[in-house]
């Protein structure tokens, strides 16, 4: 339920900054800002101009802050509401009171993502664009980036509504033999019920084709590093962080604990995950982490294994290789610099395996690129004209929406009844209208904007 009250929050993150931004936005908008702030030049706030002034409580006459003031009047803000900002100086106590007295001037504080559910609810965005915002912020890479900011200018948007246009030409259609019965069907509305449904289902399997590389781009993977104790994982690890991140010595069993660290390689995000070396041990310590390592595998994106070359292929390596059996993986040799002597079994495929000195970092880019190429086979996600879909709800939604479409061509040629071809035609409609935002019960928006943060 939507109440129109007056909202405001710390729009900035919290700590210590060059500036701190209150937003307010409300029918109360104008009149906190007479209360609170007091421009240097005299006169009112002009809507859509920065004023500089004082931020004063003026119960106490005490002075706050020196501040910036725009006022953004309804419907041209972010919200479509009157907008109030105060820019004051970033400090933690500085903004906390600024805001504690935005609120005892008749404001309440907002819920995590109100504002954008406003901007949404006045009919400025649609749903796939407010998500897209927490998006925006939330973009680890330039590729992630150009997704959000794709979906937040309505493109993804767009090709929704393409394929909605197809299902509402069908079903006008349809209701209009069920108004009129008496006119039967010809040849020609049967075609274009069907080319239509036929064009809706190629938008809709492009967009969920479009998922396998976009999720990934705004997610990235995991990469777990797994191998027998001084295999060179930690070496490897450093490698690929071009940093110290993981202790590295001679003795077995150093790492413990799970390490993770995260990578961006050209436009994938890694995250990889460090683990203890996997042997036969009676230390505590060391089969807690062991078992943590195992654990993870199946939960991975890909594992990388790292095989000691100058070393024997013993019963810790065929261990290692038993856990990672139906899992993605990537094998790679290590210390190539030292003389080789590992002799693998017969079922290795020994021309995929990679060849890399992770101590002088010879072949960590190669093996870098091999993850990337693994999960994104191409560079399509880069280009500005390629529409992605990014998020599960999307997907699932489309392919809901695509499993009825292709059922209803199947059917055509047995005459399915009028009234419910228009049903379901109508499913569709409504099914797609999720993604939007035109269908979303108030429990999914919840669910969506809970996950923003409180100022946005």
């Amino acid at each position: 339920m939507y109440i129109r009250d007056t909202i405001a929050a710390i729009s900035t993150p919290p700590g210590n900054g060059g500036i701190g931004i209150i937003r307010v936005s409300g029918d109360m908008s104008v009149s906190i800002a007479e209360l609170v702030f007091i421009p240097a030049a005299s006169g009112g706030l002009t809507s859509h101009r920065f004023y500089f002034g004082r931020i004063i409580d003026k119960n106490s006459n005490e002075i706050l802050d020196e501040a910036m003031a725009v006022l953004m009047k309804a419907p041209r803000s972010y919200t479509c509401e009157d907008v109030l900002e105060l820019h004051c100086h970033g400090g933690t106590v500085v903004v906390e009171r600024v805001l504690a007295l935005v609120l005892k001037s008749g404001a309440r504080l907002a819920e995590p993502g109100e504002f954008t559910k406003r901007a949404f609810l006045n009919g400025r965005i649609d749903l796939i664009q407010a998500e897209s915002i927490m998006d925006v912020i939330e973009a680890k890479t330039d590729a992630a980036l150009r997704l959000a900011q794709q979906q937040r200018e309505g493109l993804l948007s767009l090709k929704i509504k393409q394929a909605v246009e197809k299902i509402r030409i069908s079903l006008a259609l349809v209701e209009a033999y069920i108004d009129f019965p008496e006119d039967d069907p010809g040849v020609t509305d049967l075609g274009v019920i069907y080319d239509s449904l036929n064009q809706a289902k190629a938008i809709l399997a492009q967009l969920v084709h479009s998922y396998d590389e976009g999720h990934i781009v705004r997610d990235g993977i995991s990469a777990l590093i797994v191998g027998k104790p001084n295999a060179g994982k930690s070496s490897l690890l450093n490698a690929l962080l071009k940093s110290e991140r993981s202790i590295v010595t001679h003795i077995p069993g150093t790492t413990r604990d799970i390490i993770e660290e995260s990578v961006n390689i050209d436009g994938l995000v890694v995250k990889f995950l460090d683990t203890a070396g996997i042997r036969h041990t009676d230390d505590l310590v060391e089969k807690e982490g062991i078992t943590r390592a195992l654990a993870k595998i199946p939960l991975a994106d890909i594992v990388i294994s790292v095989l000691d070359s100058s070393r024997s292929y013993n019963d810790e390596d065929r261990m290692i290789s038993a856990a990672l059996i139906g899992v993605p993986v990537i094998h790679v040799l290590n210390k190539c610099d030292l003389p080789f002597v590992i002799d693998l079994p017969p079922t290795f495929n020994k021309e995929t395996l990679l060849h890399i000195d992770a101590h002088s970092g010879s072949g960590v880019d190669e093996l870098a690129g091999t993850v990337r190429r693994t999960f994104l086979h191409s560079s399509g996600t880069d280009d500005r004209d390629v529409v992605a879909i990014t998020r599960a709800r999307h997907r699932d939604a489309i392919v809901a929406a695509a499993s009825i479409i292709q059922r209803l061509i199947d059917s055509m040629n047995t005459l399915l009844m009028p009234e419910l071809l228009a049903v379901e035609l109508r499913d569709i409609l409504s099914i797609l209208g999720c993604i939007s935002g035109e269908t979303t019960t108030d429990d999914l928006l919840d669910i969506i904007f809970s996950s923003f943060c409180i100022g946005k």
